[in-house]
């Protein structure tokens, strides 16, 4: 794999050409409009095909796997055009493998709502070791709030990924409630009822484990928290499931504030089976414009988590979206708009704007001057700085990764997390 960055002049024909490999190709991995139009600045993933396969009359992807010695999981991540789709015609060219070096395997994890377009998530599936349905709340009683998860557990299933529970402290407001994770940690039988819940849950939605995310928790409430979570785990275990946890993005024990004090590291680490580290949102809709996950910021996490949990816990987070700032910023006033990957791309494009790397964010930026002569800041991930990331699983021997989200398309996040790894 080479990531290319696109200069001025250059077309997707003599990109393509000065590595001798297939524009259309090229084109279609890399979500390049049919116009042909790119940014300069942008990145191209360029994979090289090894062992390539023309496909006859009546064949179909299962036969070819089969007759290769390979997983359909695996055909379709050779092919992203193919969509995780089984449709394929007489002619048509499959890559059977790529020239890379693999840096080992890894564990990935994605989060999708039950409303992602299926095209996508079909799309998205054969990259993923874990597919997290987002989410089941808490009722008052220690219920659990229904989700409607049939769609993504038929679908993970069908393209051979595995489903995990995804438990948060949603309440039936629709909102996510610090008092409601106090609740289930400091009353008894609304925890147990949670756990009996959870255990049915699991076993009856087939599920292989869960994922429990309880946000902005007081420091109070910290040894309350690792004390649930170990006892979630053990009953989980004794029937053969895993227990991961989210924890906030902290450089220290000591660190002040409502989203990081409820996570004592050391205390979560050992109550759980992984967790995964929210390494993003520095850049965030009320917050001044910078990079989402820059990697300064990110290593410092990372550096001070290693200390407290084995690495081999660990799965990095890795954000798949991007903020739009109108500017001026002003704090308190000015929001940001989320906004995916690819559509920073069609931006640049659309105002004729040169996309600009900051070499230590490691992030992609630029301005632009919308139609109604407003200046905007867009900051937002592209190869380079997807590869940048997710090289630190291997740097840092851990588990692997988790996707915040899925709901958005970006085919060069997948293209360069199968050609860096094994993904389990």
């Amino acid at each position: 794999m080479i990531v290319h960055v696109v200069r001025s002049g250059e077309t997707i024909e003599l990109i393509a050409a000065s590595y001798g490999v297939d524009p259309d190709r090229l084109a279609a991995d890399n979500a390049v409009p049919d116009t042909g139009a790119l940014a300069v600045g942008q990145t191209l993933v360029v994979r090289f095909p090894r062992q390539v396969h023309a496909v006859r009359p009546g064949e179909t992807l299962t036969s070819i796997a089969d007759a290769y010695g390979i997983s359909l999981r695996q055909l379709w991540r050779n092919n992203w055009p193919l969509g995780g789709q089984s449709g394929i015609y007489p002619g048509q060219v499959l890559v059977l493998s790529y020239f890379d070096e693999k840096l080992g395997p890894a564990t990935l994890n994605g989060y999708a709502y039950p409303f992602i377009s299926q095209d996508l998530l079909a799309a998205q599936l054969p990259y993923l070791t874990t597919l997290a349905p987002f989410t089941y709340g808490i009722t008052a009683e220690g219920g659990l709030l229904p989700l409607e998860d049939d769609q993504l557990l038929a679908a993970a299933r069908q393209r051979g990924t595995r489903p995990v529970m995804h438990l948060s402290t949603l309440t039936e407001s629709g909102q996510f409630d610090t008092e409601r994770g106090a609740l289930v940690l400091t009353d008894e039988a609304v925890q147990s009822r949670l756990v009996s819940e959870i255990l049915q849950t699991v076993r009856y939605r087939g599920y292989v484990g869960v994922d429990v995310d309880f946000e902005y928790l007081p420091g109070r409430l910290a040894a309350a928290y690792a004390a649930f979570l170990a006892r979630l785990r053990r009953l989980l275990s004794a029937q053969g499931f895993f227990l991961w946890t989210a924890l906030a993005p902290k450089t220290s024990a000591a660190q002040r504030g409502l989203l990081y004090e409820g996570h004592d590291y050391a205390a979560v680490g050992a109550a759980s089976d992984g967790v995964l580290l929210m390494t993003y949102e520095w850049g965030y809709t009320a917050g001044p414009p910078m990079a989402v996950a820059p990697l300064p910021n990110v290593r410092a996490v990372l550096d001070y988590a290693v200390t407290e949990i084995p690495p081999e816990k660990i799965m990095l987070g890795v954000p798949n979206y991007g903020y739009d700032w109108p500017l001026p910023f002003v704090q308190g006033v000015t929001r940001a708009q989320s906004i995916s990957n690819q559509r920073a791309i069609q931006l640049a494009i659309q105002y004729d704007i040169a996309i600009q790397y900051d070499e230590t964010a490691q992030s992609p930026f630029f301005h632009y001057t919308d139609d109604a002569g407003t200046v905007h800041e867009v900051w937002f991930e592209d190869a380079r700085s997807l590869s940048a990331k997710l090289h630190l699983i291997a740097e840092y021997g851990f588990l692997g990764a988790g996707v915040w989200n899925l709901m958005r398309p970006f085919s060069q996040l997948w293209l360069v997390a199968d050609s860096l790894y094994d993904i389990r």
